[in-house]
């Protein structure tokens, strides 16, 4: 278990340096193509390893009957991967120019629902 939560924190490690590298080097004004496409794809994947993580921890100390450590697991990817979405959904709404503050509330709260159904 201690391995593949070694290799998340990796790609976590890899995936925040290189948004951190889309956002301070890589113009959006000079090459639009590369630029927007890389900086959704790091933002994703870096909310997905860290909320991953975050999660985990958070339900490493929930004591469940039939949760192991690899069904923590699992769900924590689960949420991790449902906040990524949301967080890429809510940014390319912001980038199109739709978004309003009831269109982010739905888009979060149609994956909570989805979450909840999952978890039950």
């Amino acid at each position: 278990m201690t391995l593949i939560l070694l290799r998340i924190g990796a790609a976590a490690f890899f995936s925040l340096s290189s948004l951190l590298v889309i956002v301070f080097r890589v113009s959006p004004l000079t090459a639009p193509g590369i630029a927007i496409p890389l900086f959704f794809l790091t933002l994703g994947l870096s909310v997905a390893s860290i909320a991953s993580l975050l999660s985990y921890t958070g339900w490493h100390f929930v004591a469940l009957e039939g949760m192991d450590a690899g069904k923590k697991l699992s769900v924590a990817l689960r949420e991790g991967i449902f906040l990524a979405i949301v967080i890429v959904l809510i940014f390319l709404f912001q980038v199109l120019g739709i978004l309003t503050w009831w269109i982010g509330a739905l888009i979060f709260f149609v994956f909570l629902l989805i979450e909840v159904a999952l978890h039950s």
